[in-house]
């Protein structure tokens, strides 16, 4: 099922209201790259709403990325563009404290610390696959384009996404092996 034109463009426009094409990101913009992880998810047969959220997921910053193109008050605004599901995945991908929570993310009863409030809680399964997903998506973007990231960090992701495999699809743990694995043995080994 295809992203709904109208959402797409809408999240398209308020990121170029909100400056995303001027912002650099390791491969160009931070909406050229944001495009690349929409254009990933759906590749790997992502639903609707996580490709916006994949669209959408550094609007409010994350953990990694702290530019934010909207306060958290103006979540309404992204909600009206892209719908409430595709929102809340991006909130929760934003809100998220990564050192507090990717250690236990995959186990059914994980904490997920909100860096916004300070507190925790237990997500959906749903959402804990979208966040586990975005977050491929996410990192094997930066991984593809810049080869010194991927140098510095592809063993420490690939052992984050071996600990999140439960959550991932298929299509996008086979992504992770082929970016990530520095071994072709591993790769092959993995395969099967």
């Amino acid at each position: 099922m295809p992203v709904p034109p109208a959402a797409a463009d809408q999240a398209i426009a308020l990121l170029h209201e909100l400056g995303a094409a001027e912002i650099a990101h390791p491969g160009g913009t931070l909406l050229a790259h944001l495009q690349r992880v929409q254009e990933q998810l759906a590749v790997w047969g992502a639903r609707p709403a996580l490709r916006l959220a994949g669209l959408c997921h550094a609007f409010y910053g994350t953990d990694g990325f702290p530019t934010a193109l909207l306060s958290l008050e103006r979540r309404v605004e992204l909600t009206a563009a892209i719908g409430v599901e595709a929102e809340a995945i991006v909130y929760l991908y934003a809100s998220c404290d990564r050192k507090a929570t990717y250690p236990g993310l995959a186990d059914a009863d994980a904490s997920f610390r909100d860096r916004f409030t300070g507190r925790a809680r237990t997500p959906e399964p749903q959402l804990r696959r979208d966040f586990a997903e975005l977050s491929a998506a996410n990192e094997l973007d930066l991984a593809r384009i810049d080869p010194c990231f991927r140098e510095k960090w592809g063993a420490e992701l690939l052992a984050l996404f071996t600990r999140f495999r439960p959550l991932l699809s298929e299509p996008a743990w086979s992504a992770c092996i082929a970016v990530l694995a520095s071994d072709p043995g591993r790769r092959e080994a993995d395969d099967r």
